[in-house]
């Protein structure tokens, strides 16, 4: 069974418990880590923080509470703050998890990635003809699009993980040039993925950059929003991934590396797909969701190392071109 604290209210963990920092989604964590039970054999104690604050809140903490460390695992529902805290001392080494078929891509020294979701365009399906749905980043700078493009700010979040992953595919130059067109059409920066996803579904943009959980929540609701992969004839569509990592400095019991392999299972993946957490297993042939159709989409990533280095230009030229 797991027991929920808030990030912010004092924790008093019980010595047969595991505990488990997350900022994935609490309807989709509590549903989890109650099935893990039975397999881990150990209470789970789940720390959530504010939504406003998530990833970035917990990365805080536990870089705060690095010298007395409380939670033996952080959940995380990407991966570049899993790599910052490796970098800061926060994360020890995990066991890789190539037997389980997960490629190595994504196993590390400090984590195991698992259950993909991509950054999509959303389209308004109503307002919007299939003939002139855009196929690339760069069609959402076309004239016939101005005023009606939204992307979430793009120095927070899922959206400044894309954003510095594209300034490192790209180069400092066209990443730049890509601001500016973005700007000369118009962009409306929105305070989140969801609120692009509403915006375009209810017509008050006709395209949008978003997550594809987000976008899978609409099209479950049976509204006007289509869900596309872009760049399918380049690089395809920008990856992310959960990550689970062991907290340095907590004591190496056999559950929790138990509990670690039960998140990272294909079993895990693909219930969190069915709750439309993810949308993909990281294991070429393991399961998807019905909403992305047929064929599994052209995904890329890159070293969070890499990203890692490019938040800070990304950031400062956006700035400087888009905000």
């Amino acid at each position: 069974m797991v027991t929920i604290f808030a990030a912010l209210m004092p924790m008093v963990a019980a010595v047969a418990s595991i505990v488990v920092y997350t900022s994935t989604d609490q309807e989709y964590a509590e549903t989890i880590l109650n099935d893990a039970h039975s397999a881990v054999d150990k209470k789970t104690l789940a720390v959530f923080d504010a939504e406003a604050a998530k990833t970035v809140g917990l990365e805080r903490r536990l870089v705060a509470e690095k010298n007395k460390p409380k939670a033996d695992i952080f959940w995380n529902s990407e991966f570049l703050r899993t790599h910052r805290l490796y970098t800061q001392g926060a994360l020890t080494g995990t066991s890789a998890a190539t037997s389980k078929g997960i490629p190595p891509t994504f196993t590390f020294p400090y984590s195991i990635g698992f259950g993909i979701r991509t950054r999509v365009i959303a389209v308004n399906s109503k307002l919007v003809d299939k003939t002139q749905y855009p196929t690339t980043l760069d069609d959402l700078t076309h004239p016939r699009f101005k005023g009606k493009v939204a992307i979430s700010s793009p120095l927070f979040g899922a959206t400044s993980t894309h954003f510095a992953a594209l300034h490192a595919q790209w180069g400092a130059e066209r990443f730049a040039a890509f601001l500016q067109a973005l700007k000369k059409n118009d962009v409306a920066i929105l305070p989140g993925n969801a609120d692009v996803r509403d915006a375009v579904a209810a017509g008050r943009m006709l395209v949008g950059v978003t997550d594809s959980d987000d976008a899978v929540v609409s099209i479950r609701r049976g509204q006007p929003l289509a869900m596309l992969f872009p760049d399918q004839a380049g690089a395809g569509a920008f990856g992310l991934y959960m990550t689970v990592a062991r907290v340095a400095g907590r004591p190496d019991a056999p559950s929790v590396q138990k509990l670690i392999d039960y998140l990272s299972s294909e079993a895990t993946e693909k219930r969190l797909i069915e709750m439309g957490a993810v949308q993909f297993s990281v294991r070429p042939d393991g399961p998807m969701a019905p909403e992305v159709g047929p064929t599994r989409p052209k995904m890329w990533f890159m070293d969070p190392a890499k990203i890692d280095a490019s938040l800070a230009p990304s950031a400062a030229l956006i700035k400087k071109h888009l905000l």
